[in-house]
């Protein structure tokens, strides 16, 4: 026997299990640490711009021809898209989790490689980005001048020509979006001395192009040569402008009298910045800045302890005034909520060994499994290094919970040996040979029972599947680990260091006098329980069918949402305004809360121009950094609250409108915790139709209360100023259709020429039009074409003007033009129910359909699996069970405890405001767990009183009685474990207490309820097997 063995060597099995621990310590200093696994799917997107386009000119000639190459790639699970009105078109393509984020990356670009000629010279010049890219804002870096001598466009060429590059090769990161742009050399276009000198803007781009450039002209004296000469050298002709007055002095032609054109006699020149359509600021400073999104599969981390290394080092050479911060950086919740999430392990483990001790009463006896417990923990992180996994806040649960577990096995064993030594006054060595002699078995079919329920859960797909695979992984380890050292370590120890005939405390004897009491009143209770047979019956499915009534109204959920000390904003003002009235809004809500929340608010950055709906002046998005969670403690000061303080302040401002929101749960899976959803217009019935609906199915909304705020997540369409070209008139003027269409672009949309050398950097070179002859519709009339007269035609001659409507950004989803949506859940809602009163809406609308993504389209598929899982659990145990115990009827008694355990799961959870998300289903299986473990304590003792003769009714209550005390200390010992987690603060901690209290709840049902009911149920299920065997 493999303990006798230990038992006899109990020196090789102290090496062992120092060989664990130091293994154990090993893997902790090089486990990575995050706060979630990689639970989003890995996603790659495709990015370009097109200078001057409109979002349909996007859409049309660049995205939908992308989007058609998107086939033949491994595990994709959706795409969408969204081409904007400033040129910019991004395709985002999500795979399956478990994907390899490299592969997929390059099986993207090998697809998108042959359609790349398709697209218009302007989108090929600018190039076409491949990137792993999770999409949304893991960190925001911004730059500020304290001075503000600096202007907006100085900092943001700063911080692009100092820290983008720099940043954007850090491993991890997966793109880098600059707020802002850098320099420029700007040509500013005068058509009016143009025409004058009967110049198109063509003309000038080629000039620009032929003086502003490098030619490799090979050289002189290189082999082969005629004869053998000395002389050799490299040639060179024409060199990157670098000034101003280079470029001011650039010949665009010669004319008739021997004079030349000079491009400032036709323009200004100056370096300004590539665009203008951004402004920012930080705590009211100029100011620029970065959102930095993680590469797919990258440690959030470890990302960020790199990128502060690459921030120090620059902030070391900053110019006088200018100031790095952080307006947003997920990192400190992360690292903070890992903090408090280990020391709730600490206290778990204190707790656990104080309820030890209460009933081992023998600090030998408790030492005992004190010990096995830094065992168990460190040969876990062990197994976790092996297989690939991370300390975050889901295997960190998972040993919280396993604690009170992993010390059971040892107190089995533990107090088995004290009984055998008090019993029959055998040394401790041969007390606990026999000891493992008649617990060894039940030691493995308990640990079996237990793994039988966290198995199922590491074989499910997608993110929910990440989520169990943690748990169950971690659980079945720390059990499989905890049953080797309680037949290795733990009988060694015993046979070292217990002791026999201690004498025992006083304290402990009232302790003993109570359990005794107890256990006369609870062996009566349930001799009561199986006189009334029939009201215990009803008793017990009334009691089912209350929890089943509370599952049923159990609002549902993907994850808890979190303090992360930070806030996002977004503001909209009417459309058209200005950006100088967008920045005086933005800067009354920076006043707000630099005011009235300055107790709670660190600093707030505003990003003029741009929202998450799409680009204007009169939008603008922020970011509001909130102080350590130690500097505001308390409910009234949590991000929530602050939150709708803010909300409550702005809401009825008439000139914006102001929204607040917590940031995401999990990056790469929305940037809202609200439902996510895209209505598909799959008839190709046409934008104007899909808005129609969309109007109906607003208006039909208004009927249902589990969802509010149903929006478009896009701004709404703006006025478009569409010029038509008459071509039969243009062709009579003999004027040629590119010259029109590059004249036009120039002119209004400005072009990117080529590049220049700016302090030894390469920068772009932009041509437009001077903003005197581009402020107003009628501008038009300044431009003409040259004809090929060598006439100058006016415009107006050739072409009108008319007003339309046209979309600030255009979406697409699976190759479909949509729209994209969201809505909030209701405040006592659920978002479960809110997805299906949403799918029944937009089934009553033809020719559309519905479709999920993001956190809604993992909600959807875990809420679909979460039956399954718990059917699948409770099915492998009954049969390992079945198997373990040679019966049918043995495992029927025990599944009766899984519905009075789980009550105390749903009722807790119900009552505490916690929904039916992921950590509320791990409870719920943790509980199954325990409660079947309860229930075979007193039902294999029952069997085997039975089997010695007794009745049913006799061997249930000699089982419920002897096995009172170690069902009360093993939950006792349980629930001590679970009690940090309940009454956790600070960061992370919502999660912390939604999954103590839902375990808290099944602890004290699973162990009250099985207790009361188990021995009735034994007798009531073997009277039924034992009616069918006498009827066979």
């Amino acid at each position: 026997m493999m303990s006798k063995y230990f038992i006899e060597r109990p020196i090789f099995a102290g090496v062992l299990a120092i060989f664990v621990m130091a293994l154990g310590i090993f893997s902790i200093l090089n486990l990575p640490v995050e706060r979630y696994p990689d639970i989003a799917p890995p996603k790659i997107s495709i990015n370009t711009s097109y200078s001057g386009a409109d979002a349909e000119t996007v859409e049309e000639s660049v995205t939908q021809i992308l989007e058609e190459q998107i086939k033949g790639l491994d595990h994709l699970l959706y795409f969408s898209s969204n081409s904007d009105s400033t040129g910019r078109s991004r395709i985002q393509i999500s795979f399956e989790n478990g994907t390899d984020p490299d592969t997929a990356q390059v099986q993207v670009q090998n697809a998108i490689n042959s359609a790349l000629s398709r697209l218009p010279e302007d989108v090929q010049r600018q190039g076409v980005n491949v990137v792993k890219s999770l999409g949304d804002t893991h960190m925001v870096i911004g730059l500020y001048d304290e001075s503000k001598k600096s202007s907006n466009i100085a900092l943001s060429d700063y911080l692009q020509t100092h820290l983008e590059s720099e940043i954007a090769r850090v491993e991890g990161v997966g793109e880098v979006d600059v707020f802002g742009s850098q320099f420029a050399m700007r040509i500013w276009l005068n058509p009016n001395k143009l025409k004058d000198y009967k110049l198109i803007p063509s003309d000038i781009q080629k000039a620009v192009e032929a003086q502003n450039t490098q030619v490799a002209a090979g050289g002189v004296g290189e082999l082969p040569v005629a004869q053998e000469q000395y002389l050799n050298a490299k040639v060179t002709s024409g060199t990157r402008l670098k000034t101003v007055e280079e470029f001011n002095n650039i010949i665009i032609k010669a004319t008739q009298d021997g004079s030349y054109v000079y491009l400032k006699d036709v323009a200004r020149v100056e370096i300004g910045a590539e665009n203008y359509q951004s402004y920012n600021t930080i705590n009211g400073f100029p100011s620029a800045g970065m959102a930095v999104s993680l590469a797919s599969g990258a440690n959030a981390i470890e990302t960020s302890k790199l990128i502060d290394e690459a921030v120090a080092n620059i902030s070391k050479k900053l110019p006088d005034g200018y100031k790095l911060v952080y307006p947003r950086d997920n990192t400190p919740f992360v690292q903070e909520s890992i903090k408090e999430v280990v020391k709730t392990l600490f206290e778990a483990i204190l707790l656990v060994i104080v309820v030890i001790f209460l009933f081992l009463q023998n600090w030998r006896a408790t030492l005992i499994p004190t010990i096995t417990v830094p065992v168990v923990v460190l040969g876990t992180m062990a197994v976790l290094f092996a297989a690939g996994m991370s300390v975050n806040t889901l295997t960190l649960f998972a040993l919280v919970l396993a604690i009170g577990l992993l010390v059971d096995d040892a107190i089995v064993v533990v107090e088995n040996v004290e009984r055998l030594m008090h019993e029959k006054g055998l040394s401790a060595k041969q007390a606990s040979i026999e000891s493992m002699q008649e617990i060894s078995g039940a030691l493995v079919g308990i640990t079996l029972v237990l793994t039988a329920v966290f198995i199922p859960m590491a074989f499910f797909g997608g993110s929910t599947g990440v989520i169990y695979r943690q748990f169950s992984i971690t659980l079945v380890t720390a059990m499989a680990i905890s049953l080797a050292v309680a037949l290795v370590l733990t009988p060694a120890l015993c046979a070292l260091i217990l002791k026999p005939n201690h004498q025992p405390y006083k304290w402990a004897n009232r302790f003993n006098n109570f359990l005794e009491k107890l256990k006369t009143k609870y062996i009566s209770l349930s001799f009561k329980t199986l006189e009334n047979r029939l009201i215990t019956l009803v008793v017990a499915f009334a009691l089912v069918l209350t929890f089943a009534l509370f599952y049923r109204v159990l609002p549902t959920s993907f994850l808890p949402n979190e303090d992360q000390g930070a806030l996002m904003l977004q503001v909209a003002l009417q459309d058209n305004a200005p950006m100088s009235k967008t920045i005086e809004m933005g800067e009354n809500v920076r006043r707000y809360f630099l005011e009235h929340e300055k107790a709670n608010v660190d600093l707030v950055m505003l990003r003029y121009g741009r929202s998450r709906g799409g680009t204007g002046q009169n939008l603008a998005q922020g970011f509001v950094k909130l102080k350590h969670w130690d500097e505001r403690s308390g409910q009234a000061n949590s991000a929530n609250a602050v939150k709708d303080r803010a909300m409550k302040y702005f809401k009825d401002n008439k000139n914006a409108t102001v929204m607040v929101m917590m940031p995401p749960v999990v990056n790469g899976l929305g940037d809202t915790n609200g439902v996510n959803l895209w209505l598909r217009d799959i008839e190709g019935e046409g934008r104007a139709a899909l808005h129609e609906k969309f109007k109906q199915i607003k208006e039909d909304a208004k009927a249902y209360t589990t969802f509010e705020n149903l929006e478009q997540k896009a701004v709404p369409d703006r006025a478009k100023l569409i010029v038509q070209i008459n071509q039969k008139a243009a062709m009579a003027a003999g004027l040629s259709p590119a010259d029109i269409n590059s004249t036009l672009s120039a002119a209004l949309g400005g072009k990117y020429i080529n590049d220049f050398i700016d302090r030894g950097r390469i920068k772009k070179v932009m041509m437009q039009s001077d903003s005197l002859f581009r402020s107003k519709p009628d501008d038009l009339q300044f431009w003409s074409v040259r004809n090929n007269q060598n006439e100058m035609v006016p415009f107006t001659s050739f072409s009108e003007i008319s007003w339309s409507g046209g979309p600030e950004i255009v979406n697409r989803f699976n190759g479909y033009s949509a729209l994209e949506l969201e809505a909030d859940k209701a405040a006592s809602g659920s978002s479960g129910q809110a997805m299906q009163d949403l799918q029944k809406l937009v089934d009553k609308q033809s020719g559309v359909d519905l479709a999920w993504s993001g956190m809604s389209y993992e909600e959807k598929k875990s809420s679909n699996q979460a039956l399954l899982l718990y059917l699948v659990s409770i099915g492998f145990i009954f049969l390992c069970l079945a198997a373990l115990y040679e019966s049918w009827s043995i495992p029927a008694a025990v599944m009766t405890a899984i519905p009075l355990g789980i009550g105390g799961n749903i009722l807790f959870s119900y009552f505490a405001g916690f929904p039916n998300d992921i950590y509320f289903q791990i409870a719920l299986l943790t509980t199954i767990g325990l409660s079947c473990k309860n229930a075979i304590l007193i039902v294999e003792f029952a069997s085997m009183a039975q089997q010695q003769g007794k009745s049913a009714v006799d061997a249930a209550l000699s089982a419920a009685g002897l096995r009172l005390r170690p069902i009360l200390m093993t939950s006792l010992a349980f629930g001590a474990g679970i009690l940090p987690l309940v009454f956790a603060f600070g960061a992370g901690a919502a999660s912390r207490q939604e999954i103590g209290i839902s375990v808290l709840g099944g602890v004290i049902f699973g162990t009250v309820l099985v207790l009361i009911f188990i021995p009735f149920m034994y007798v009531f299920i073997r009277s039924i097997f034992m009616k069918k065997q006498e009827q066979n």
